[in-house]
């Protein structure tokens, strides 16, 4: 056997496939619409026999009722012929081509006094093929008659046969016709899908725009191409984003690391007379400030992958959460407003309290003499946490920028006083998974030295306690 018949079919394409099920449809179509033309067809035909039948009995029974019935009957002669019977089946009358001896209908088929319609052998009246016979009583009741029509049904077959032949010919070329054109129709459609599947192909993932061909016409392979677009767009803006995390990262972690090797080999070098305790304090600090970095790191993975915010852990009292937050640090420098009743929000109590230590801690690094923290609500349907601090501030061109990840005001990138550029970052993604919101703003408009103010807006939580 050959390789060929052995080996599997070849998958048809989209275009043979689609063509296939169109030629299908088509043919099972036809083949049903042909079929209840010819049985439509037959049946008015028929029925136009039985009415032609049916006048001439009745035209011949009223003549048998007035009793003025001529014999033979002034009927055409051709494919019709009548006789008159009486009940026990004798001829009374009849056309000139019908026979005058042998009634159209036997004894046992004909039922006097009734309307019967019967298809019965053409021989029996000379006729070929079937013949259709009518009978319609008439007469009398002293002397009941009855008329027998038959009309014969070969221009019916004729008719049928010619109507069947024109379909099982057209049929066949009206496929056939209607697969050219929609083989050319669906390879028209699928151009642009094939447009985009080798603009796809030639996509790299490098850096710069990529993009689809967007077909001209306003159709939904327009739309699929644009919206594939703008999907790309998306995509490359989070390549560039990653990017810039993944270059920024390096460089904050490239830092201290170059701090702790240039220590370490400097302390080599002089040996007997290097100071270890001070070596030991630059380490531990630039060990501390690594871990930070790597902590604010994997937040924000965490956060980046987790789209949706997850259920609420539980209601979280905002004046014990600010106290805690407070103790962490000497007073004066955080000053604490504790507020004058519970104030309650739905959230994670850890992450809220990671927000308020960014916030102080960003307040503390350029306040001059301390940080105001307080509480107050509700304003609304929120409660308010302001971090407050009397240092420079910040213009308002850049309010919205620093919550951007790695970005810093200061361009010396100090590393003690300027950070990693995340704790805004992180409080602003905290924040929004909370339900809430994060502003900056003067502290003192006007003032030389206008400070800074940071307003946390969480939405308010009845208090679980009360009844």
């Amino acid at each position: 056997m050959s390789r060929w018949v052995r080996g599997p079919l070849p998958r048809l394409g989209l275009r043979a496939r689609l063509l296939a099920l169109g030629v299908v449809g088509l043919v099972v179509g036809f083949a049903f619409g042909g079929a209840l033309l010819l049985g439509a067809l037959g049946w008015t035909l028929q029925r136009s026999v039985d009415e032609e039948a049916l006048r001439t009995a009745d035209a011949v029974a009223l003549l048998t009722a007035e009793d003025a019935l001529p014999d033979p009957l002034p009927v055409a002669g051709g494919q019709l012929r009548v006789q008159v019977v009486d009940a026990q089946g004798r001829i009374r009358a009849a056309s000139i081509d019908a026979d005058r001896l042998v009634p159209m209908l036997g004894p046992d088929e004909l039922r006097p006094g009734q309307r019967q319609r019967l298809v019965v052998d053409g021989r029996r009246v000379g006729m070929p093929g079937p013949v259709r016979v009518v009978t319609v009583p008439a007469g009398t009741a002293q002397e009941p008659r009855t008329v027998l029509v038959a009309k014969s049904l070969t221009d019916v077959r004729h008719s049928l046969q010619v109507v069947r032949n024109l379909l099982l010919v057209g049929f066949p070329l009206l496929v056939a016709g209607l697969g050219v054109v929609a083989w050319r129709v669906v390879g028209a459609t699928l151009r642009p899908v094939e447009q985009l599947r080798s603009g796809a192909a030639e996509i790299t993932g490098r850096a710069g725009a990529e993009r689809l061909p967007v077909p001209a016409g306003q159709d939904e392979i327009h739309r699929l191409a644009v919206t594939l677009n703008d999907m790309l767009d998306r995509l490359a803006a989070s390549r560039d984003r990653q990017r810039a995390f993944v270059a920024d990262a390096a460089h904050e972690l490239r830092s201290p690391l170059t701090n702790m090797r240039t220590e370490l080999e400097v302390a080599r070098r002089l040996g007997d007379d290097t100071d270890w305790p001070a070596v030991a304090d630059d380490l531990l600090a630039d060990t501390e400030r690594l871990s930070r970095l790597v902590d604010d790191l994997l937040l924000l993975a965490r956060l980046d992958e987790q789209d949706a915010r997850p259920s609420p852990v539980g209601p979280v009292e905002l004046g014990e959460l600010l106290r805690g937050v407070a103790a962490r640090y000497p007073s004066p420098p955080v000053r604490l407003t504790p507020p004058d009743a519970p104030r309650w929000v739905e959230g994670d109590a850890g992450e809220l309290r990671r927000v308020l230590v960014n916030l102080v801690d960003n307040a503390l690094r350029h306040a001059y003499t301390g940080v105001d923290l307080a509480v107050s609500g509700p304003d609304g349907a929120y409660h308010l946490i302001t971090v407050t601090d009397d240092g420079p501030g910040i213009p308002a061109a850049d309010r919205e920028r620093v919550f951007a990840r790695f970005t810093r005001l200061d361009d010396a990138r100090a590393r003690d006083a300027g950070g990693a550029g995340l704790g805004l970052a992180i409080v602003r993604e905290l924040v929004r998974r909370a339900g809430g919101t994060v502003e900056l703003a003067d502290a003192t408009p006007g003032a030389a030295a206008p400070g800074l103010r940071a307003t946390v807006r969480l939405p308010a939580l009845a208090d679980p306690d009360a009844d």
